[in-house]
């Protein structure tokens, strides 16, 4: 009976392929491509609900912490909106003056210290003519570098304010992370309804994870970058490199792009240095590969390697597609997408897959000792 079953099974799996089949998978197909196409077109609101419930899950700890204190739930959301809406008040009063300060100064010198720094190219090709005539267009190569550096630092100020510039979109990204916070039973519930049964475990196991993970990575990120800011301004400031509160807060932004971004946010110090001079210049990149090197060696594996076990190669190649495709928004959204890719793998292939080499590992035991053949003769 279970010969003919197998018999029967095996037909039907490798019977030909019907119209109605080929018209089936072509209808998927399309429908496949156009959700692909509609996502693309809406990109820009993808990503604002992308970025609120990424903020969401990183907030909801706080507020569940807070509601198991016996605090209810919306006037635990009001009492975080008022520490934030307290904590940034008082940056601006005492933080933000100074910074936008130094920023102005920063771009009235940069001609001048473009100046500065051909001079110093064109003094060190003289006292080196072998090295100048070894590379012909150093000029060439060094304006170009500038230009770049000009064109990274106005991506990087320009995206970030469009991240969060825009009264409208504002308005909205906070009157819908409010709702969220408030009541984000009815969408958890919804999430999981529409989930198939035989998948609807590992989603939830997925959700949780994903908050998890959420949380630990925005808590290192701010760590990392708070210390990173910190050293690099001090240092800047003990060298002589300024405006090195400029210099702090840029390395801070770089620590939300994984990898890449203290890299490229090291630029401007090491571009003001320059101009200075060699000497300047070389205890400044000193200075960068010491806060680079601490917090790679460090401050990464110890507050966020345990939490997150991120492997660097994964992260640098979401890095890389994320930001050619959202911009510097999907730069800074690689380590959750990361993140999620691999909670995904691990939820609804790996995990399936352990449980599948478990049970052949348990047949096979059943082999060796000799029970599949006390089972045959029971039948």
């Amino acid at each position: 009976m279970n010969s003919n079953g197998e018999n029967q099974s095996i037909e039907v799996d490798q019977r030909p392929l019907s119209y109605s089949d080929l018209k089936r998978w072509l209808g998927l197909l399309v429908l496949l491509i156009a959700a692909a196409l509609l996502a693309w077109a809406l990109k820009a609101v993808l990503l604002l609900f992308a970025v609120v419930f990424l903020v969401a899950m990183v907030l909801n700890p706080i507020i569940a912490f807070l509601q198991r204190r016996r605090i209810p739930r919306g006037l635990a959301v009001a009492l975080l909106g008022l520490v934030f809406v307290g904590g940034f008040a008082l940056a601006l009063s005492f933080l933000i003056p100074p910074l936008l300060t130094q920023i102005d100064d920063l771009i009235r010198q940069t001609p001048e210290i473009w100046n500065r720094v051909q001079a110093q190219a064109a003094t060190f090709g003289r006292r080196y003519p072998s090295i100048q005539q070894a590379i012909p267009e150093a000029d060439q190569v060094l304006n170009t570098v500038g230009a770049r550096s000009g064109d990274l630092l106005r991506l990087l100020f320009e995206s970030s304010f469009r991240i969060v510039g825009g009264l409208f979109g504002s308005v909205f990204a906070v009157l819908l992370l409010v709702f969220i916070l408030i009541n984000p039973g009815p969408l958890v519930f919804r999430f999981l309804t529409l989930v198939p049964d035989h998948y609807r475990e590992a989603s939830r196991r997925t959700l949780l994870r994903l908050t998890q993970q959420m949380a630990a990575w925005a808590h290192g990120v701010i760590i990392n970058g708070t210390i990173s800011a910190i050293t690099t301004g001090l240092l800047m400031a003990l060298i002589g490199v300024q405006p090195a509160l400029v210099f702090g807060f840029i390395a801070f932004l770089g620590e939300f792009v994984p990898m890449i971004g203290p890299v490229l946010t090291s630029i401007p110090a090491l571009f003001v240095a320059l101009s200075i001079g060699l000497d300047k210049f070389g205890l400044a990149l000193l200075a960068v590969l010491f806060v680079q090197q601490v917090e790679t060696n460090i401050l990464v594996p110890f507050i966020l390697g345990k939490s997150m076990e991120l492997n660097p190669v994964s992260i640098l190649f979401f890095t890389l597609a994320m930001s050619s495709l959202f911009g510097l928004t999907g730069a800074v959204l690689s380590v959750p997408a990361t993140a999620l890719f691999k909670i995904v793998i691990d939820e609804f292939y790996l995990r399936q897959k352990l449980r599948n080499e478990h049970q052949i590992q348990s047949q096979a035991n059943q082999i060796i000792l000799g029970g599949a053949e006390r089972d045959l003769d029971k039948r």
